[in-house]
């Protein structure tokens, strides 16, 4: 079954939240799990890892917290995924790494078929689709 991790649904509910902010208005990472019902360390690390990359940004201190920095229709789903799960493919052939049957596997083509077009909806589909 194809799912969405819980890394990348809850960046998509942080980046919700923090959509919904008013201009300068900063939400922590203990604000936003407590508020969700997530895990405060996964989503602290997911943060950290959409901050790093200019999605949001991060202010220190005791009144800190985090803000939308980009225009979510210019991030499309694919980058996003990539940017919290590495390369998304719904199998390791379509990276040809980690897996032995490469050379003589005969599903390889019809499922790459299949990631390819999932690749493409979800190139097609921004961050504003979803937050």
């Amino acid at each position: 079954m194809l799912k969405i991790t819980r890394k990348v649904e809850y960046g998509l509910i942080a980046l919700r939240h923090l959509q919904e902010q008013d201009d300068g208005n900063l939400s922590s990472a203990k604000k936003i799990s407590k508020q969700y019902g997530i895990p405060y360390e996964l989503l602290a690390k997911t943060l950290q890892k959409l901050a790093r990359v200019g999605i949001i940004g991060a202010v220190q201190g005791p009144a800190g917290g985090y803000k939308l920095l980009v225009d979510p229709a210019t991030i499309n789903m694919t980058h996003f995924f990539e940017i919290l799960e590495g390369p998304m493919g719904i199998m390791d052939c379509y990276f040809e790494i980690g897996c032995d049957q490469i050379d003589t596997c005969n599903i390889r083509s019809p499922i790459n078929k299949i990631n390819d077009i999932i690749r493409n909806i979800f190139n097609n589909m921004t961050l504003a689709d979803i937050a």
